[in-house]
Parts: structure tokens; sequence; C-alpha cells
């Protein structure tokens, strides 16, 4: 879907990084001459569900890769190491947690997941449109 050069960016399990993972997607959008904000929303709740849902106990990292589509807008993949599908949760209006995907889905064109060969893990992925 995106094309073949990528930009990259192996995530360590540690929560702190999303930070990081927001100057590296700003970097990207930038190069793109896209607004950030949106991307940096999506990558934030992607990359945070990978990390607190995605990795075992052996510190599996997660990488995020950002490209263009044919169309220009933003291809982001979020690729971990666990096989359970993420789902959308009912979150209520006092729930501190349980909106990523809602997010995720309100200000992507579209989302999904697909699963990788041989039972290694799966990547998530979000097609951000220009601003």
């Amino acid at each position: 879907m995106g094309e073949a050069a990528q930009n990259e960016m192996m995530v360590k399990q540690d929560l702190k990084v999303v930070a990081e993972v927001r100057e590296f997607v700003r970097l990207v959008t930038g190069e793109y001459g896209m607004d950030d904000f949106v991307p940096c929303l999506v990558a934030s709740e992607l990359v945070t569900n990978a990390l607190q849902h995605g990795t075992s106990e052996t510190g599996d990292d997660v990488i995020l890769r950002l490209s263009r589509t044919e169309d220009d807008a933003l291809w982001m993949e979020v690729q971990d190491a666990a096989c359970g599908l993420p789902h959308m949760l009912a979150a209520d209006t006092t729930s501190e947690t349980g909106r990523g995907l809602f997010i995720v889905d309100q200000y992507a064109r579209c989302w999904g997941i697909r699963a990788l060969a041989d039972n290694v893990g799966k990547v998530v992925f979000a097609v951000i449109d220009r601003t």
C-alpha cells in the first residue's frame, strides 16, 4: 500500500518513548508537507496500544512505519509481536482508558489489522488524509 521507501522507527518497550514517536511523526510529516496534529494523535494511540497490549515480557520491540499512499495520504502502521487482535471498547464518560481505537477510527480515513505469517504478530495500519 505504501511506497517502497519507508520511514521506520523501532520503539522500545517503554511508554516514555511515545513523545519520541510524536517527534518522529512530526519530522516525517514535515518532509511530506502535512499538518502533524492528526498523525501524531493516531501514532500515539497505536503505539501506546502496541506497547500496552502487543508485547511480551521478553521485551519485544514495536515498529512504527510511515509512508505515502498513491493519492498522497499518510500510510501508518504499527507492528508488534502479539497475535491477539485489538478491538474498540465501549468506554463510558468516566473511563480513563479504552478510547484509543475510537480516536483512530474518528480521524483515519480507514484502519485495519493484518496478522503476520507464522503467528509472529500483527500490523495495525491507518490511512490519514492530508489536511
